[in-house]
């Protein structure tokens, strides 16, 4: 008997080692040497710009943090999106936009005319392609938080205008016209179940314009929203997996998988508590400073460094993994957030540690041609389906958003001379116990008669004559919210 089982137990040990082997293979350091430098590596988030904001010099070769031109060529990196990280303390005063530009100015002025011999601007994927294969690394924008177009589509239009290329919809705030992830939980913040109306016209108007919608960030309900409004591939530039380390930042199993049915890609984070549970939990028990300024910001990062243990190399080659089995080989990409987290894996501490992650993932299994997808190729797609998107948007001469941005009360303003425009929202009859009566007549209407009645009825009982103006966002009765643009009076 004892024999029987001793026999069992080598079986199984021996099926234990030839699945690990399976798993893995010996790469020589040539190897990935030649794998590496064949690659176009884009990462999509990178909060340097944080610093150069500051007069931080990224030409100099400094060991106090993630990102500098000599470790960027040492990592092999071929294209970097620069996050224009706005505060969400700059909503306060209305100082986002003037923030924002400062964040463009300091990526167009500091980091590619301060060093034309190693950057060059980008603002498609054929110039990533282009500027990569004159030896320079491309640089690209992404907006870090919606907030920071101060609800003025106007504004989006001029951020594109200066080389923007994406947009977070949200940071760990929820503005305006979008809820966070951030703060979905916290008592008195004020939610809107996902996106706005407005929030959904933000999202169209980066369709039409060619920039592309990141939900990292984002509310799980503000992701599905903006999954179903845009016409074009959405992305996650820097977001992992929620089943392997379970916090909202994170992506679930299914939010994955419908990424990637509409060509969309989750760009892997490498911070540590977004890559580990362990790191995860330790994180919770970290108390910010109370101490002012930079000081305080200093003391806060030790004390993280000092109770949040580091993820590993091989947590992201896992988060890398899963995404793959979850969306496909063609719906991950890499998104460090280098340079704006507190804790980076061992073995990709700072962008010059690239190489360690193609050797993992050649250990692991993975072909060249799949690595090529997931460290440029999956993202220069979504890029060039964005792109497309926006071309026939314009070959058909759809117009750009007629609102130039709504104010807190609903009030859309717009360019047409003489008049502005008032979103009216008339909830169904089961749904108006905090509406107006005059708003309560309308959403009895709306179950029994259709958009006709309601245009007359607007015309007589509201007192807006010019009812050829008014534009239905959604008809739905007895379902959801009836949505008009009609002109305001002028008084």
């Amino acid at each position: 008997m004892r024999y029987i089982q001793g026999m069992r137990a080598l079986c199984l040990l021996l099926i234990v080692l030839c699945v690990s082997l399976a798993q893995t293979r010996s790469v020589t350091v040539a190897e990935v040497q030649r794998v590496h430098r064949s690659m176009l590596l884009i990462d999509t988030h990178n909060d340097i710009t944080s610093r150069t904001v500051d007069g931080y010099d990224i030409g100099k070769n400094q060991n106090d943090g993630h990102t500098n031109v000599t470790s960027l060529k040492d990592g092999g990196v071929g294209a970097q999106f620069f996050a224009v990280y706005v505060a969400s303390s700059y909503v306060t005063g209305n100082r986002s936009a003037h923030r924002t530009l400062e964040m463009i100015d300091t990526v167009r002025h500091d980091i590619v005319e301060r060093y034309p011999n190693d950057f060059a601007l980008a603002t498609t994927a054929d110039d990533i392609e282009r500027i990569h294969k004159q030896g320079k690394i491309a640089a690209l924008m992404g907006i870090e938080g919606g907030h920071a177009i101060e609800d003025n589509l106007g504004l989006l239009r001029d951020y594109f205008d200066l080389g923007i290329r994406y947009m977070t919809l949200t940071h760990t705030n929820t503005n305006s016209w979008a809820d966070s992830s951030g703060d979905i939980d916290k008592p008195g913040v004020e939610h809107h179940n996902g996106l706005t109306p407005f929030g959904k016209q933000v999202v169209r108007e980066m369709n039409r314009l060619g920039m592309t919608i990141d939900i990292s960030h984002t509310a799980d309900k503000t992701f599905w929203d903006a999954l179903a409004t845009s016409s074009a591939p959405i992305i996650a530039s820097h977001s992992s997996c929620r089943a392997l380390c379970n916090v909202p930042r994170n992506m679930t199993d299914q939010m994955i998988a419908a990424l990637a049915k509409k060509g969309g890609v989750i760009q892997i984070n490498f911070n540590c508590g977004f890559l580990s549970e362990k790191s995860a939990a330790a994180a919770k028990t970290v108390q910010d400073s109370r101490l002012p300024g930079a000081a305080g910001e200093d003391a806060t990062i030790a004390e993280y460094r000092k109770k949040v243990p580091p993820a590993t190399l091989e947590d992201v080659v896992a988060h890398i993994d899963h995404a793959v089995k979850i969306g496909g080989m063609d719906a991950v990409g890499i998104g460090s957030d280098f340079d704006g987290v507190y804790c980076t894996p061992r073995g990709l501490e700072d962008v010059s540690k690239f190489p360690n992650l193609t050797r993992a993932l050649l250990e692991k299994g993975y072909s060249a041609d799949d690595i090529r997808k997931i460290y440029g190729g999956n993202t220069l797609r979504a890029m060039r389906a964005v792109e497309a998107e926006a071309r026939r948007e314009q070959a058909e001469k759809k117009p750009a958003s007629l609102a130039k941005f709504v104010d807190r009360r609903g009030l859309i303003r717009t360019n047409a001379p003489g008049r502005d425009l008032r979103e009216v929202i008339i909830f169904p009859a089961d749904r108006f116990s905090r509406q107006a009566p005059q708003q309560r007549d309308l959403a009895n209407m709306s179950k029994r008669v259709g958009y006709g009645t309601l245009q007359e009825h607007l015309r007589r009982r509201m007192q807006w004559p010019v009812c050829r103006h008014i534009r239905i966002e959604r008809f739905e009765r007895g379902k959801e919210p009836i949505r008009f643009l009609a002109p305001r009076q002028r008084r």
